[in-house]
């Protein structure tokens, strides 16, 4: 036996010793729960044949009784409250193997050559991550994996231990999305390797009910948390979410155990398949992630708070990653990596699929219906520059203004004193700086104008909406997920009032440059929006602006504005 396999069986060892740890801790639980019952049946033995007689006796003998009916009752209530929550399934989208057959027999084939159960189902997730999820709960083995569970290349664990529902019940293999554009067929095939080794751990019946048991007690705690629950039911639930937390809380180490011996004694075998690839596939997967953040904060946010979202936003880490590329010399090697065939070619419908998952993606980090409708609507990234770049730029401008118009602040047109101009913002902020000047008072107009509109946008996602919350959504994969957006993590960090204020006025000053200069809105794959001046992008505006704002100084400005051509005179179309 080689040193894999030895470190494999101790894995799997170590992580059956955990699961029947947590089996115990719930075969206690039971025990405690009948003792009342036990000693209840002893006593009225005991009288049965004559010991233990009398009127003290008695009383004891029907304390215990209606203790142990008591205990018996709220042991029921108990179970059936952790039988019946719904343990939370992540927000995924599902692929069929009619629309990916390529994936589904390279997943069959990596499977068969782990010698592993094959994963029931496939599907993605917006996000740069890969794992299997466990969805018997949700009863889908009518799902769209049905195929994939009874392929040829499907195979159960070897041995006494193998159960023969195995197929059945394997969990769903996850895989980020960003994966499948960024990466070609042989990195995506070595980086799901140990994700799938995990389906033979999985297949084990200590493993697995170990997993319902801790699954159950924390879809328990979450359904007695939820709002909503008047006394009469809230009450019982309370309480069953109070043993239920009792119980995991005894189970945390145990669990928290058994999935690191699990993952461990899965990325052993998986060192069988593809190992050099998987070493080089991990720079990828790192850089996938890089190319995906920053897509999600500097192009898609500022789309999405004006209720539009990027429906192509794995081709968008593409592209950005291919620009990375150029600028990059250290990563001038990824971009040989193109002329290979993408993962996406694995799928029929690579468009529909980005499309989808570009929908829950929005949902997810920023909230919003489920289907596009008025206020939330598609955009393509050849539309992005006019629809949300500039129309970004334009709402900004007049935000400014209209903070300036409650200030008091006179148009600066001679001619038609309602028309916005540049030089209005110019001659407001030139001047000395420092606390309590024109900059300070507008900064914090700006910045209350901009929480005033968030606190007035209407909340995505009611069950009017079709969103996250709908009664009649039962496959919504947001469904138990609730109507805001995801606290993953911060798309962006607050913005304080200087910064609010040199956005706005950088926006002012695009807007010039359109109107007057003949600049045009672009996009920036790693910057998002972006100034095109001649066809080139202009990245020189912010210290100009900060000058302005901070400093009082319009001179770097004027001198920008001189050398682009723009008339800060002329009046700016706004929203």
């Amino acid at each position: 036996m080689s040193g894999t396999d030895v470190g494999e069986e101790l894995g799997a060892r170590a992580a059956q010793a955990r699961a029947l740890a947590l089996l115990r801790i719930r075969s206690r639980a039971l025990a405690v729960a009948i003792l009342p019952a036990a000693v209840a049946v002893v006593l009225f033995a005991a009288d049965a044949q004559g010991h233990l007689a009398g009127p003290a006796w008695d009383a004891v003998r029907w304390t215990v009784l209606g203790v142990a009916v008591v205990v018996l009752l709220v042991t029921v209530l108990v179970a059936v409250s952790v039988a019946r929550a719904r343990p939370a399934m992540s927000p995924t989208v599902p692929v069929s193997e009619e629309g990916a057959p390529d994936l589904y027999r390279l997943v069959r084939d990596l499977a068969d050559r782990l010698d592993v159960p094959a994963p029931s189902a496939v599907a993605l997730t917006p996000d740069c991550d890969s794992w299997l999820e466990d969805r018997t709960h949700r009863a889908l083995r009518k799902g769209p994996g049905a195929a994939l569970r009874k392929g040829p290349g499907a195979s159960l664990p070897k041995g006494p231990e193998a159960p023969a529902e195995a197929a059945d019940t394997a969990p769903v293999l996850v895989i980020g999305s960003p994966f499948l554009w960024w990466m070609r067929v042989a990195e995506l095939r070595a980086v799901l390797a140990p994700v799938v080794a995990g389906t033979g751990p999985s297949a084990h019946p200590d493993i697995a009910a170990a997993r319902r048991f801790v699954r159950g007690l924390d879809a328990a705690i979450a359904d007695a948390a939820a709002p909503g629950r008047g006394p009469v039911r809230g009450a019982p639930l309370a309480f069953a979410g109070w043993v239920s937390r009792l119980l995991l809380r005894a189970c945390r180490g145990h669990a928290a155990e058994m999935e690191r011996c699990v993952a461990a004694a899965a990325s052993m075998r998986a060192q069988t398949v593809d190992y050099g690839l998987r070493i080089a596939a991990q720079e990828q997967v790192g850089l996938a992630y890089a190319g995906w953040d920053r897509l999600l904060t500097r192009v898609a946010l500022p789309a999405w708070r004006m209720g539009r979202w990027p429906s192509r936003l794995d081709a968008g880490v593409v592209s950005a990653l291919t620009e990375l590329s150029r600028r990059d010399r250290l990563a001038d090697g990824f971009a040989l990596r193109l002329g290979e065939r993408p993962a996406c070619d694995l799928l029929e419908e690579p468009g529909a699929a980005d499309e989808a998952a570009s929908l829950l993606a929005a949902r997810l980090f920023h909230g919003g219906p489920a289907e596009s409708g008025p206020g939330w609507a598609p955009v393509d990234w050849q539309q992005y520059p006019d629809e949300v770049v500039d129309r970004k730029w334009r709402s900004e401008a007049a935000r400014l203004h209209r903070v300036l118009d409650t200030l008091g602040v006179p148009r600066a047109s001679a001619a038609d004193p309602a028309v916005p101009t540049l030089a209005r913002v110019m001659e407001h902020l030139s001047g000395p700086g420092g606390p309590g000047g024109p900059g300070e008072a507008l900064a914090a107009g700006i910045g209350a104008a901009v929480a005033r509109e968030e606190a007035e946008a209407p909340v995505h996602g009611g069950p009017e909406q079709g969103g996250p919350g709908h009664g009649g959504a039962a496959d919504d994969p947001l469904d138990l997920w609730g109507p805001g957006p995801l606290p993953l993590f911060p798309l962006q960090p607050p913005r304080t009032g200087t910064e609010l204020l040199a956005d706005h006025v950088a926006a002012m000053v695009c807007c010039a440059a359109v109107d007057t200069a003949g600049a045009a809105p672009g996009l920036d794959w790693l910057d998002g929006p972006a100034l095109l001046v001649g066809g080139e992008r202009r990245a020189d505006l912010a210290a100009p602006v900060l000058s302005l704002v901070e400093d009082g100084d319009p001179d770097p400005l004027l001198n920008w504005l001189a050398e682009v051509g723009v008339r800060s005179d002329k009046p700016v179309r706004l929203v």
